[in-house]
């Protein structure tokens, strides 16, 4: 039961930082017309990041011990406070309710597309710059 409370107290630690790095970044680029541009890269950053994180612990070896951490505190707590669905919705959702409908279903297909292929990328950036193994 110890490393569930360890394993939680690792993705708080984690999301804590994550949402605070997502809060100053945010600060500093004010929304467009409803629009939060700065929670749009955000995302996409982040969705890069998680891709890169877990191509490269994957070819590392087994989901266990510093590579769970790691994983754990990177990807679910940092990456996953960094990141926003609900702020994503909610932009959404608030476009479309303002009668701002071909802005708002735009938002969400961009997000969601872009994020996508920006984590396609992140996992091919990490299969480029990983190690090849040397045959003999």
């Amino acid at each position: 039961m110890h490393l569930r409370w360890r394993s939680l107290g690792i993705v708080a630690l984690g999301g804590a930082a994550g949402t605070a790095l997502r809060d100053v970044i945010s600060s500093l680029l004010p929304a467009d017309n409803g629009v939060t541009w700065a929670i749009f890269w955000i995302n996409i950053a982040g969705a890069f990041l998680l891709g890169l994180l877990l191509e490269a612990l994957a070819h590392r070896g087994p989901d266990e011990g510093r590579r769970r951490t790691l994983r754990l505190l990177l990807g679910t707590g940092v990456l996953g406070g960094f990141t926003t669905y609900s702020t994503l919705a909610t932009t959404t959702a608030s476009l479309l309710l303002h009668g701002h409908a071909l802005t708002g279903a735009g938002y969400a297909l961009l997000t969601v597309l872009s994020g996508a292929a920006a984590t396609a990328a992140g996992l091919l950036a990490a299969a480029l710059i990983r190690p090849r193994e040397v045959r003999a």
